[in-house]
């Protein structure tokens, strides 16, 4: 996928599969903002990637920070081609009576909130420039209970829900909307889930997990033409045919 000229950004970016991803788009030829809360990481990978990269400080779950974060990108940048919806967290992992209310509802103000907060942010600016791609990591939670993942089920399965409403809103006028379920990656949120020893998901051996390369070539896959068919969906990266179709197997 040729990403020239094109201006992406990615939420979550300072490490994972949002770090990967600005890679990927970056040697796609795209212009890349990255924008974590922690500013150290994501001002590294942009002084590595070099002058078509951007770091932005902010927080996904602050409809200030989002728009802010849009803002820079027309300005430094022109424009925005592509929003990647990848901020996004785990804990608690707990059991659900267990939890501790406000730290189980930061898990929606960054998971759910944040992805709102984002195509709130972009999509109208998407619209005045004809058309745009709106990406969001989902997961298989969305559609499983997983014990002790209540707040992450949770919010994955509003974040889906999300995703399918803004492709019947705004599909018809150039808005590609797609999800994505990665599966289990090998990131610091694998190493966390193996800590907790709750659910079958913490036993799984390390090499079960796909790098973060992974999901984020996906990503530049679903930008193009070849994914229209699956607009409003969510694609898993568990498919051995979507891998295939990547060269991924």
């Amino acid at each position: 996928m040729e990403m020239t000229g094109k201006t992406v950004l990615i939420t979550g970016a300072s490490r994972g599969i949002g770090a990967a991803a600005a890679r990927v788009f970056a040697d796609a030829g795209a212009n890349v903002a990255l924008m974590a809360r922690s500013a150290g990481a994501i001002t590294e990978l942009a002084a590595d990637i070099g002058p078509t990269a951007r770091a932005i400080s902010g927080d996904v779950s602050s409809f200030a920070d989002m728009s802010a974060a849009v803002d820079i990108c027309i300005d430094q940048f022109g424009g925005l081609d592509v929003l990647i919806n990848n901020a996004g967290v785990l804990e608690p992992i707990c059991h659900l009576l267990d939890a501790e209310p406000d730290a189980w509802g930061n898990v929606l103000d960054v998971n759910t909130k944040g992805v709102f907060n984002g195509m709130r942010a972009a999509v109208p600016q998407m619209l005045r420039a004809g058309g745009g791609t709106v990406l969001t990591i989902g997961s298989g939670a969305a559609s499983t209970p997983y014990e002790g993942w209540s707040a992450y089920c949770a919010s994955k399965a509003a974040t889906l829900m999300l995703t399918r409403a803004l492709h019947a809103e705004e599909g018809a006028k150039g808005i590609r909307a797609i999800s994505l379920s990665p599966g289990t990656v090998a990131t610091q949120m694998q190493r966390d889930i193996k800590a907790s020893g709750i659910n079958p998901v913490s036993d799984l051996a390390w090499e079960d997990h796909v790098p973060p390369e992974w999901p984020a070539k996906a990503l530049l896959w679903m930008c193009s033409p070849e994914a229209d068919g699956l607009l409003g969906q969510e694609i898993s990266l568990r498919s051995p045919e979507l891998r295939q179709r990547l060269g991924l197997m």
